[in-house]
């Protein structure tokens, strides 16, 4: 996995994310009585199946290979200061091991057993005013891995009216990152930067007693160093410019005591990647103390500007066709679709919580909106586990 895995530098967007149930962060508008400890697990594997036949291809491949593997157990705390101030801190601690292809989805040597293995830990520290309608709020955080150093600051505030009925939440971030190249056979540790920043305005409302919309609009610019060192022909531009838009809306149907959470994003970028993403899940109690949610969703993808199919010439194959300024064999640029389904269950019990969700995800060239992906992509295959376990003090 390579350091360009990552989502770094999103700090803001963290900081002011709000929760599934939006409900709860409309009225969050005030310091914690109470402080909260969680504990969490995280486990993610993927695959790959092996059906597209690239030049160099014998056909005794295997008709599946594993991709990658995590785990991350994390823990999170809450506690307010006084009546005005409230404190926030969680830790990371992530297992990686296996590898991915260095180009496509075809087998190469960076998929070969045993793979790699990486750990990355990571922290992030925030604290909040409370005014009598406004919250300010400050957040660092920092991450480390073989390959990868990053430290990020945010400032982030919100503002709501009389009736806290809407709130309006703005931030600032910014992100240094340090990620190491392949060695070149020299023995020398060669580290390139880069540096984004990330800016958040988003607007929530109350519609009525039952509904609850959000818009959130994020823009993030980054300098640096995108290559991906793990990737044979990867030359990527030095700046990137990404634009978001998201809405959510949350409906409560109060015969059955079920919440509906919807959501759709729209994502565009300087490379050429324009994306869509659409969400539901159904909050449903099955008692006093046990709540179910299946969820689904779905993603579609354009392929960057500068990625390029593979083609079946042996002679080739897997360079691009001429000597291009930019280029990327990266399946995560490529065009294409995915879908996800989950489950999680959330039991109750006093002061504590617990919870598990496991979701399924598949991603196929086919399954792209509105017109075909890109070709010679096999499906990918992840499933994720998540357990967690909370309490108030």
């Amino acid at each position: 996995m390579a350091a360009t895995d990552r989502l770094h530098g999103s700090i803001v967007a963290a900081a002011l994310a709000l929760p599934g149930v939006l409900p709860q962060a409309a009225l969050a508008q005030g310091a914690p009585t109470e402080g909260t400890v969680s504990l969490r697990y995280l486990g993610y594997r993927d695959s790959q199946s092996v059906q597209t036949r690239y030049p160099q291809y014998t056909g005794r491949e295997v008709e599946r290979l594993k991709r990658i593997a995590v785990d991350a157990p994390s823990l999170a705390v809450t506690a307010p200061i006084g009546s005005n101030w409230a404190v926030e801190g969680s830790l990371l601690a992530e297992e990686v091991s296996g590898a991915t292809p260095r180009y496509y989805s075809d087998i190469s040597g960076a998929t070969v057993s045993p793979g790699m293995k990486d750990r990355r830990t990571a922290g992030d520290l925030k604290l909040t005013r409370y005014f009598e309608r406004q919250s300010v709020g400050v957040s660092a955080a920092g991450s480390s891995e073989n390959d990868y150093r990053s430290s990020a600051l945010a400032v982030d505030t919100r503002f709501w009216t009389e009736d806290h009925n809407t709130t309006l939440n703005l931030g600032l971030g910014g992100a240094d990152d340090r990620i190491r190249k392949i060695d070149d056979g020299s023995g020398a540790v060669n580290w390139n930067s880069r540096r984004s920043f990330d800016l958040i305005a988003g607007l929530t409302r109350v519609l009525t007693r039952n509904d609850i919309a959000q818009l959130n609009l994020t823009y993030k610019g980054g300098n640096g160093y995108y290559d991906d060192p793990y990737k044979s022909f990867d030359k990527r531009p030095a700046r990137r410019k990404e634009a978001a838009a998201l809405l959510r809306w949350n409906h409560h149907v109060a015969a059955l005591g079920s919440t509906l959470r919807s959501g759709y994003r729209y994502y565009r970028d300087s490379w050429g990647i324009r994306a869509h993403t659409a969400e539901a899940a159904w909050v449903q109690p099955v008692t006093s103390l046990l709540k179910l949610t299946p969820s689904l969703r779905y993603f579609s993808q354009s392929a960057a500007r500068f990625y390029y199919d593979p083609v079946a010439d042996i002679n080739e194959y897997p360079a691009p066709i001429g000597n291009p300024k930019y280029s990327s064999p990266d399946q995560r640029l490529s065009a294409f679709g995915a879908v996800a389904l989950g489950l999680k269950a959330e039991l109750q019990l006093g002061r504590w919580t617990t919870d598990l969700k496991i979701e399924q995800y598949e991603q196929r060239s086919e399954w792209r909106l509105g017109g075909e992906g890109s070709p010679g992509i096999d499906p990918f295959h992840a499933t994720t586990l998540q357990l967690g376990v909370a309490t108030n003090f």
